[in-house]
């Protein structure tokens, strides 16, 4: 599905880029034995399907537009760039990743 009106090119291309993050997601999901999972320093897991989602959507976003940083859950030094003002890509690459445990 395509979409339509003046934000549609950023718009089309934020889904494909979100269907990209997800096939990473299923990939490690669909892969035979137990993904590996380490633990975050606040005690939450962080899997590598985490992590292949972190990368897809930070490389993408990052060149969509020019200017705004990507904050990220599973990268704690991206938190500098939550402020009041100003605009930012707030992402959790996979959210529920307890139960994707």
């Amino acid at each position: 599905m395509r979409h339509a009106g003046p934000h549609a090119d950023l718009l089309n291309r934020l889904v494909e880029l979100t269907r990209q993050a997800g096939r990473a997601v299923m990939t490690v999901y669909d892969r035979p034995g137990a993904a590996h999972v380490d633990t975050k320093a606040d005690s939450t897991p962080l899997t590598e399907a985490d992590l292949a989602s972190h990368r897809c959507l930070v490389v993408g976003l990052e060149g969509m537009l020019a200017g705004v940083p990507v904050v990220s859950e599973e990268d704690e030094a991206s938190l500098v760039h939550r402020k009041p003002q100003g605009r930012f890509w707030l992402i959790d690459p996979l959210d529920g990743t307890k139960e994707f445990i």
